[in-house]
């Protein structure tokens, strides 16, 4: 694992140089990965594909501006998702407008699913949410990012991505509920 940061590092070191074998060698090693973070948003593979592509591009761009504080994978997996946030909002989809006016919000640590429904059953019915919920919940329980963070990456305030995060699971319970009693 030592091995693997110190080549990771050496790697990183190249492309600030503009090393093209070096920029392949990275691409290699976290192009699947950010083509499935890309893919669970567009959940279109040739889009998926250019998501990724323009991420890598940016990230070699702005190379001089990973500090190392966060691992490599992570820092650039938040360049993807933020490619494919900005397509979306280009793209001008339906959104929800949701009021931010909430105060207080229990947070429901211990959400759980029926164990006979299918991971497949809850991607579909997470592709059902409204967009706005759906992004939320798709940072929040599945990439696995803090309120903060959410609220950073979509540019609303912590209270709208709890807000969102809670009518998004609320709703995301309604459908896993209506597609378990329909199968």
């Amino acid at each position: 694992m030592n091995r693997n940061k110190n080549l990771q590092s050496n790697l990183i070191e190249q492309c600030k140089k503009n090393d093209s074998k070096a920029q392949m060698h990275l691409y290699d090693m976290y192009c699947k990965a950010m083509f499935n973070t890309a893919y669970s948003f567009t959940k279109d593979d040739m889009l998926a594909q250019d998501m990724m592509q323009e991420a890598f591009i940016k990230a070699f761009k702005k190379i001089d501006t990973y500090t190392g504080e966060a691992t490599f994978g992570s820092w650039l997996k938040r360049i993807v998702i933020n490619q494919c946030l900005d397509y979306i909002k280009k793209q001008k989809l339906e959104t929800v407008d949701i009021n931010d006016d909430v105060i207080s919000l229990t947070e429901d640590e211990h959400w759980e699913v029926d164990q006979g429904i299918s991971l497949q059953s809850i991607y579909n019915c997470i592709e059902q949410l409204p967009q706005k919920c759906k992004n939320v919940v798709k940072l929040y329980l599945l990439e696995g990012y803090d309120h903060q963070e959410v609220a950073q990456i979509m540019q609303i305030s912590e209270i709208s991505s709890r807000s969102q995060l809670s009518r998004g699971k609320s709703r995301l319970k309604e459908l896993l509920i209506q597609n378990n009693y329909e199968n």
